[in-house]
């Protein structure tokens, strides 16, 4: 099984800009590159730019969330500042965490590997834990030797 821990992680607040995916649940690569394509639209335009200007913290969130039926994911940083741009306050619960980490040489690869590991490995065998729902991210946390670092928290409840 894949490199995983389950951590206690305080209740915290993400503070993000968001994009409705379209595709279907099970189609991983329109999923990706409509996320793909959202990442490099705030990026270019600056809203990223303006969320980290107000961060309390250098990490960046990868949040996906469903809303309303609506599956969303959200570019976003703890903060307990509101910007006119930012489109929801993510709520994460106190509790257990999946808590899978790892590194790659672009913050989209690095989610796409760490959601991969997660989904398709660690939560299918888990036995003690499951996830059900809520909001779940990638956690950018920096760069070393080239490569970005980060992790993947999904809450999770003991069986």
């Amino acid at each position: 099984m894949a490199n995983y821990t389950v951590e206690e992680k305080d209740s915290f607040i993400v503070l993000g800009i968001g994009t409705e995916l379209k595709s279907d649940y099970t189609d991983y690569a329109g999923i990706s590159k409509e996320k793909s394509d959202f990442w490099q639209a705030v990026k270019q335009d600056g809203r990223l730019d303006t969320l980290k200007a107000v961060a309390t913290n250098d990490y960046i969130f990868a949040v996906n969330e469903a809303v309303n039926n609506k599956m969303m994911h959200y570019a976003g940083v703890m903060t307990n500042a509101s910007l006119p741009e930012a489109s929801r306050v993510i709520q994460f619960p106190k509790g257990e965490y999946l808590v899978v980490k790892g590194e790659a040489e672009t913050a989209e690869a690095l989610s796409n590997m760490l959601t991969g590991i997660a989904f398709g490995q660690v939560l299918p065998e888990a036995k003690g834990f499951a996830y059900v729902g809520g909001p779940n991210t990638m956690v950018e946390m920096g760069q070393r030797n080239g490569f970005i670092f980060g992790e993947f928290w999904i809450p999770i409840v003991k069986k």
